[in-house]
């Protein structure tokens, strides 16, 4: 039988060939489940010959393994074939029922096994919902080799699973299936039901509502050869019956939220607005909320475009004037227009440079006095004991600037953290900088050639 790499449940019970699977009642995800590695579509970069898991089911090793990818991609058919493999007692725990009972259970069939001459994997579906205690519950036996681990995850193991079970697993990443193995496994379950063709139009748009997810595919298409009837055709009318409003899968929580966000920060700073909108759409069709876009919007405003067109982060201040007066969907315009400028804007990281620099600096140095002259001076005595005696008022002074004047603590070495880039409004200041400090060191040299010091202001 075909069929594609996809997820589906399991009770824990029945193995892999079992034959309720090929009952014309069960659903069709169910029917079309992989038997062998022959059968997958999708994941090459795991099952082609030569590849990781591909070498491990050739040489009939098991190793634990962590199984991290989206929904419908084939975590719990590759442990089923994984077990199959070595003709393994396969146990299958819902981290999102199971508890501390249901593992010693597994432990002990898993003995009893061995004492038969019989290996087992235990499998934990969704296994970052299982708190520490509960994955260490799992350490002992998997080091002794009482059992292969296998769990599945959608969640990045990095944050998910303790790092004394990610040390003893392998981590394999799933990818979702592209449109063409979406495709391929239409073919398979049409050949299988023996249904409509479907047109072009309606191939193209189930493709897209799966969005890589084997196992919603399968749903949808069942859903339409039953709500097609007779037809001999499956259109485009028919899976609007069939499936309603196209929903795409974005995880507001999890990898793909912070992964779509982070494509669209590196969309404006690569200046493409095309990408920013597309990304920008993909995270608002996804349900995010608008107001977490408007604070990304004005951290890339500060930190990608700065003091090279000041005018940005105004613009992203303005969208999220105008969004919290309209809200969706009129206010989401507001979002599109400051996403567009941002990313047209030229691009300066200078003040966020200067500003992670000057933070370092000042956390690995002393707590410098700040010099007499620049200290406030409110009462007398302040003033009699010499604070802000000899302070330059810099709008007394030619042009507005005390030349040869100096703000920093006594002693610290001349520091420059601000260095404007070559692009918009800090070419201007870059050229104004120049001026001033020119200014500046005409000034020390006079003072020189006066007092014989380089710094005036250095008793």
């Amino acid at each position: 039988m075909n069929s594609s790499l996809f997820d589906g449940a399991d009770d824990g019970a029945a193995g892999h060939g079992d034959a309720v699977s090929l009952l014309p009642t069960a659903p069709l995800a169910e029917r079309l489940r992989p038997r062998s590695l022959d059968e997958v579509i999708g994941q090459k970069h795991l099952l082609a010959p030569g590849k990781p898991l591909r070498v491990a089911f050739d040489a009939h090793r098991l190793h634990s393994m962590i199984l991290w990818g989206p929904p419908g991609v084939g975590k719990t058919t590759l442990a089923r074939l994984v077990a199959g493999a070595v003709d393994a007692q396969f146990i299958v725990l819902s981290a999102v029922l199971a508890g501390v009972k249901d593992i010693r259970e597994a432990v002990e069939r898993a003995r009893a096994t061995r004492a038969a001459g019989r290996a087992t994997v235990v499998f934990v579906d969704e296994v970052h919902r299982f708190n520490k205690a509960q994955q260490d519950a799992f350490l002992p036996h998997v080091e002794s080799g009482l059992f292969t681990f296998i769990g599945a995850t959608t969640e990045n193991p990095s944050f998910e699973v303790n790092s004394a079970l990610l040390s003893r697993a392998t981590v394999h990443v799933l990818k979702s299936l592209d449109d063409g193995e979406l495709s391929e496994l239409l073919d398979r379950a049409r050949q299988l039901l023996q249904a409509a063709e479907l047109t072009d139009g309606a191939r193209l748009r189930l493709v897209a509502h799966a969005d890589g997810d084997a196992r919603r595919l399968l749903n949808a298409y069942e859903n339409a050869v039953a709500a097609a009837g007779g037809a001999v055709r499956i259109d485009e009318s028919v899976l609007e019956k069939a499936l309603g409003e196209m929903l795409r899968r974005y995880d507001k929580g999890g990898d793909q939220f912070y992964d779509t966000i982070s494509a669209l920060h590196k969309s404006v700073r690569g200046s493409d607005p095309d990408a920013a909108l597309y990304w920008l759409v993909r995270m608002l069709d996804g349900g995010v909320d608008p107001r977490y876009v408007v604070r990304r919007l004005l951290r890339m405003a500060a930190e990608d475009i700065g003091l090279a067109d000041p005018r940005a982060l105004r613009m992203a201040l303005d969208a999220a004037e105008v969004y919290e007066r309209l809200g969706s969907p009129e206010g989401e315009l507001a979002l599109a227009q400051a996403v567009v400028y941002l990313a047209v804007a030229p691009k300066s990281n200078a003040v966020y440079v200067a500003w992670n620099s000057a933070r370092a600096f000042v956390k690995q140095d002393g707590s410098r006095p700040v010099p007499d002259r620049l200290r406030n001076a409110p009462t007398r005595l302040m003033k009699d004991i010499g604070f802000g005696r000899d302070y330059r008022y810099a709008h007394d002074e030619a042009g507005g600037f005390a030349a040869g004047e100096r703000y920093l603590p006594e002693e610290m070495p001349d520091t420059r953290f601000y260095e404007p880039v070559p692009r918009g409004l800090e070419i201007r200041i870059g050229d104004r900088l120049a001026e001033l400090r020119a200014a500046n060191a005409n000034a020390n040299a006079n003072a020189v050639a006066v007092t014989g010091r380089s710094d005036p202001n250095k008793v």
